[in-house]
């Protein structure tokens, strides 16, 4: 760590020349990475990384430099080559650092990094040993243990001086099914901004590998889908990546400032159907993406992104909150030090409408019923999108018929909202990381059941 002296004069260094904005971003971080693969545990590390990023800007104009450096000759060298991106007079910016503020929002009983590695190989092995007992049929099963204790000090001219702990373990299970014609895959990868008491507390480690079996097995079975326009019943949990991919990201000023999404200029108008809240939450408590400050020294805070169907905010850090003069949303996120943060998503959602899960299914005729998303493409200037359904079953007059593999959903996201008639009460999320401009990241995803009236999907069997 960096004294509160050194951090000032190095921001300070950075102000030599005509910028009017400087920011120190200081990380320590201690991961473990362990994997089991067919039974073996095939790859085991423990990392530990430290750097300092700095960024000047004048304006929303900025640059960005980094070392792995904590020596005081090298720091100030770091800020003053970067001080020469903007010639000219210093402003003679006048400026105290605070006293520390230290982010405590998210309560950490047991530090991962206070568990032995083989009470992290056990929880892979209990993993494992479940998958395979689910049916004869998984033929492989993959399991990945990541934790990291990410530590960061985050300092600017502004006077703005915190440090905030990001603790965030995670469980990613494959289980593989396979029959001589075919292999299926199912997924499944539980986290959050939680110690290790998350293993115990929050989950059940046999219950969640036996869900990554189950799909597997029910894909193993599974007809292909047929092909067309119908009905589509999204459910709850990771289907929030289409909102997250084909809309969040066109919500983020990344874009939205330099007139790169479908969404710069429409705030205030329509973009979804009238059931459709939809919010971006970076203060759950002990929530993946969550953390008590952004990467710009901002508490986090609960954006309304679209309210009743109207576009009521972006995502906008301090930067882009200058070239679109507008309000800062505290959105500035980082992977680490390596990169200038910009703003992006944390735990984004559609919010709870009033339908059971029950009464959207009995009032769909026909139409999919896509239980859990795969991956996809999205273009977020148009936020055209092809995701693929990882678990999928036909509706044949409002009743759940027979499990489908091969669907892919078609469309453009703020088409797919607009036509949603329908939204449940059983919001749930699920885990991932996104990637954009200032790294990977881990986001939260949510969602409802929702129904979207009419989606084109894509499979291999004919319409019927």
């Amino acid at each position: 760590m960096l004294s509160k002296k050194l951090i000032k004069k190095v921001l300070d260094a950075a102000l030599t020349t005509s910028a009017d904005f400087s920011e120190v971003f200081i990380e320590e971080k201690l991961s473990t990475n362990v994997s089991l693969i067919s039974r073996k545990v095939e790859k085991s590390s423990n990392s530990k990384t430290f750097g300092v990023g700095v960024r000047i800007a004048k304006g929303y104009r900025s640059v960005y430099g980094y070392t792995n450096s904590a020596l005081e000759g090298d720091l100030i060298k770091l800020a003053t080559d970067l001080a020469q991106s903007f010639p000219g007079e210093s402003q003679n910016i006048e400026f105290e650092l605070e006293e520390m503020k230290v982010g405590n929002t998210h309560k950490i009983k047991i530090l991962p990094s206070d568990v032995s590695i083989d009470e992290k190989v056990n929880l892979l092995k209990r993993a494992d040993n479940a998958a395979r007992e689910y049916d004869k049929e998984i033929s492989q099963v993959s399991v990945t243990y990541l934790d990291y204790v990410q530590k960061v000090w985050i300092a600017n001219s502004e006077g703005t001086y915190v440090n905030d702990i990001r603790v965030r373990p995670r469980l990613a299970i494959a289980a593989i099914a396979a029959n001589d014609k075919i292999k299926q895959t199912g997924f499944n990868g539980p986290g959050g901004h939680i110690g290790f008491e998350f293993f115990t507390e929050q989950i059940n480690v046999e219950d969640e590998a036996r869900e990554a079996a189950r799909v597997a097995i029910a894909m193993l079975h599974a007809d292909e889908c047929p092909s067309g326009k119908m009905p589509v019943v999204i459910d709850n949990g990771f289907g929030g990546v289409i909102f997250h991919e084909a809309m969040g990201h066109s919500l983020e000023a990344t874009l939205v400032a330099k007139g790169g999404s479908v969404f710069s200029g429409k705030k205030g108008t329509v973009v979804a159907s009238t059931l459709v809240t939809a919010i971006d939450d970076g203060t759950l408590a002990n929530s993946w993406g969550s953390a008590t400050y952004d990467d710009e020294g901002n508490l986090q805070k609960r954006r309304v992104l679209i309210k009743d169907g109207v576009l009521n905010s972006y995502m906008i850090d301090k930067l882009n909150a200058i070239r679109m003069n507008d309000e800062c949303t505290n959105s500035g996120r980082r992977e680490s030090y390596r990169y200038a943060p910009t703003s992006r998503m944390t735990n984004t959602y559609i919010d709870n409408g009033e339908s059971t899960f029950e009464e959207i299914i009995a009032d769909t005729k026909y139409g999919l019923y896509a239980k859990k998303m795969g991956g996809g493409s999205v273009n977020p200037a148009s936020g055209d999108f092809n995701f693929s359904v990882s678990e999928g079953y036909m509706i044949r007059d409002g009743k759940i018929a027979e499990a489908v593999r091969g669907a892919t959903l078609v469309g453009t996201g703020s088409e797919a909202l607009l036509k949603v008639d329908m939204v449940g009460n059983n919001l749930l999320s699920a885990q991932g990381m996104c990637g954009s401009a200032s790294g990977s990241i881990p986001t939260d995803v949510g969602q409802p059941t929702i129904r979207v009236s009419e989606i084109t999907v894509g499979g291999r069997k004919g319409s019927n």
